[in-house]
């Protein structure tokens, strides 16, 4: 996969993903991600990319041009699968759009900062808006990485247990359950003992149960007919 990702912040963007898992991924060659500048796109002196809104009022707004500019040099290079803008306006981001994302060949990432983008590159560009949340960045390379970093560890290859992913909260639309490692007691605060007798059915059982009354508890809005469904029993190995 590849995911292009254009900022006027290149910088803030290098650490994310020059470490662990997506670190991993990369190097693996699973996963391409590239930070363009769009300060190289504009031809406005000083490389200026923002100027005051039509209309008045506070803050920035990133210009037209440089931005057409970058998005159409890189489509010329890559045939996109999707445009995304990071806005907080967005569709809220989940579990189901970063497995859907997934399966994508090349992604951009359009990273809004000051007051946000000018309305015509959206209406004219983009495919997809996303948020991470019902709150507001200094722009949208924070939220690009949090979208990359959902996105890129789901990618088959990139984890060594491809099973850890599928066991992640949201995935079925319940919070993971509870987990321990060792020792098995410490202070006198003790593993539950169904996890300690290796009897693996009755571990999918408890780890299901769990994993419906936390989401009960804590995400309700969660919950849907089919969430309390038994997993199917696996085999004692």
């Amino acid at each position: 996969m590849k995911i292009d990702i254009l900022t006027v912040v290149p910088d803030l963007l290098e650490g994310p993903f020059s470490h662990s898992i997506m670190k991993r991924a990369r190097d693996k060659g699973l996963l391409e991600v590239n930070l363009i500048n769009l300060r190289d796109y504009t031809p406005l002196p000083r490389a200026q990319v923002d100027d005051y809104p039509f209309g008045g009022g506070a803050g920035m707004v990133l210009m037209i041009e440089p931005l057409v500019n970058a998005i159409e040099t890189l489509q010329a290079q890559t045939p996109y699968d999707e445009i995304i803008y990071m806005t907080p306006d967005g569709a809220t981001f989940n579990q189901k759009t970063a497995n859907k994302l997934s399966l994508k060949e090349n992604l951009l990432i359009i990273c809004g900062h000051y007051k946000g983008i000018d309305e015509r590159v959206r209406e004219h560009f983009v495919t997809m808006e996303i948020s991470i949340g019902d709150y507001v960045l200094s722009g949208g390379e924070l939220a690009a990485a949090v979208v990359v970093d959902a996105i890129g560890r789901i990618i088959p290859g990139v984890l060594s247990d491809e099973t850890s992913a599928l066991t992640d909260s949201f995935q079925d639309n319940l919070l993971a359950p509870p987990v321990y490692t060792r020792p098995a007691e410490f202070r006198g605060w003790k593993v539950p003992e169904v996890l300690l007798e290796g009897n693996h059915r009755k571990v999918d059982e408890w780890r299901h149960e769990e994993a419906i009354r936390r989401t009960t508890q804590r995400r309700p809005d969660l919950m849907e007919p089919d969430a309390t469904k038994a997993p199917s029993p696996s085999k004692d190995r």
